[in-house]
């Protein structure tokens, strides 16, 4: 199932304090960028981020899953509460290299 603009649009503006903020459609699915840092995997109306120790003690209790078949685990990050959620990110982007992805010309 792919996911809806509208849940993405929701995520970005839950995170929009952070940083400069894109995402990037990909096989009906989207990732998230901040600061050109991909940040947020958005599949089936559900937002994931990395499994990384910079984050494990903010998402001790959240729940894990699969973006997609083939994916490894990532947390899935609860949205609805967006000081959290930025908190998230924030630690993420100061973790996660930028993306080498191409412009279009």
């Amino acid at each position: 199932m792919a996911s809806d603009l509208s849940y993405v649009e929701y995520v970005i503006d839950q995170i929009k304090a952070s940083g400069a903020i894109m995402y990037k459609k990909m096989f009906g699915e989207y990732l998230v960028y901040l600061n050109n840092k991909p940040v947020v995997m958005v599949c089936d109306n559900t937002a994931f981020v990395k499994m990384l120790d910079c984050i494990k003690p903010l998402m001790e209790d959240a729940e894990t899953g699969f973006p997609y078949d083939g994916a490894k685990e990532h947390y899935i990050v609860n949205t609805d509460d967006s000081e959290y959620f930025s908190k998230v990110v924030n630690i993420l982007e100061k973790n996660i290299p930028p993306s080498n992805f191409k412009k279009k010309k």
